[in-house]
């Protein structure tokens, strides 16, 4: 404005009046946005709000100047000429800081949204990981139960020893959670439930492991052997009246904890018929929830063994 004939002090009143009034247009324009969001049915009142905006500033300024300087004909004169020239800058200026705020809020709105989405599907993810838990456990206990029973009357000394250890088992399992535990942890806990089925079964049941070392401190999620090795003892010891030796091995494959659990079988029962039963199912699920893969279990069948693999991701 000095370059156009102003003297330096009209110059600066108009730019301060001018900025102080545009400033607080579109400051008003951001909060009457803050509280109300056209659709996208009605995005034409955007517009009429800008113009609306754009026209109460340009009332007050040339309001405002016309009160600061009602004896300067030449400044009036020219404060009318570049009234156009305003309105369309400060239109330009308020429909640009309105559109970048607009994004803005767009843009945590669907982070807001995602992350709530995300929430919650975490949120059901933990419950059904929950749920599978608690399923897999009356599965267990209603089985130790009947054997403590069958026990009572004809071993009564083997029913209490069972029935302590399947309270050091219990409590052992109470305290754990859907996280994840080493190897070494695991397999201490599975040692627990081994020796309950073996008060149930004596000496026809023996169980061989064969962990690495290197592999021991690698975490899986807890409680995830129990149910494989309780589904090879039914298979292998349910009618059979012979020794059977579960073989239990881990060892550290590329990117994978490999664990294989291997168990006799007889194809002519109906058990073994019947497929990988609920166990197996139940972990395959929290292995898919857990790391989204369908292919960390499989099961193979050869010369009546019958194998289950377990594959567990893990980073160096």
């Amino acid at each position: 404005m000095h370059r156009l004939g102003l003297n330096w002090e009209t110059a600066v009143i108009d730019s301060i009046v001018s900025c102080t009034v545009l400033a607080m247009a579109v400051l008003a324009s951001i909060l009457m946005y803050r509280f109300y969001q056209p659709g996208s049915t009605n995005r034409i009142y955007r517009l009429v709000f800008a113009v609306a905006i754009t026209s109460l500033y340009c009332f007050v300024i040339k309001f405002v100047l016309k009160f600061l300087f009602a004896h300067n004909t030449d400044y009036l004169v020219f404060l009318e000429q570049s009234m156009p020239v305003r309105f369309i800058f400060s239109l330009l200026t308020i429909s640009f800081i309105t559109v970048i705020y607009w994004l803005l809020n767009n843009i945590l709105e669907q982070k807001e949204n995602e992350k709530r989405k995300s929430d919650s599907e975490q949120l059901l993810k933990e419950a059904e990981l929950t749920k599978l838990r608690q399923q897999l456990q009356p599965h267990f206990l209603f089985n130790s139960l009947n054997s403590i029973n069958a026990l009572i009357a004809t071993k009564p000394a083997e029913a209490r020893k069972m029935t302590q250890q399947l309270s050091d088992f219990l409590r052992g399992t109470l305290k754990k959670e859907d996280q994840l535990v080493e190897l070494k942890e695991e397999i201490e806990h599975l040692k627990l439930y081994l020796d309950i089925e073996k008060v149930r079964f004596g000496q026809r049941l023996d169980v061989v492991f064969n962990i690495t070392s290197e592999s021991l401190e690698i975490k899986l999620p807890s409680l995830l052997l129990q149910p494989i090795v309780e589904n090879a003892i039914k298979f292998g010891l349910y009618d059979v009246t012979d020794q059977v030796v579960i073989q239990i091995s881990a060892t550290l494959k590329e990117s994978f904890l490999t664990i294989e659990i291997k168990n006799p079988y007889d194809p002519e029962t109906n058990q073994a018929k019947q497929g990988v039963g609920f166990g197996l199912s139940s972990i395959q699920r929290r292995l898919f929830l857990l790391y989204m893969r369908q292919d960390l279990l499989t099961t193979n069948q050869h010369e009546n063994i019958f194998t289950t693999t377990l594959k567990i991701p893990f980073t160096k």
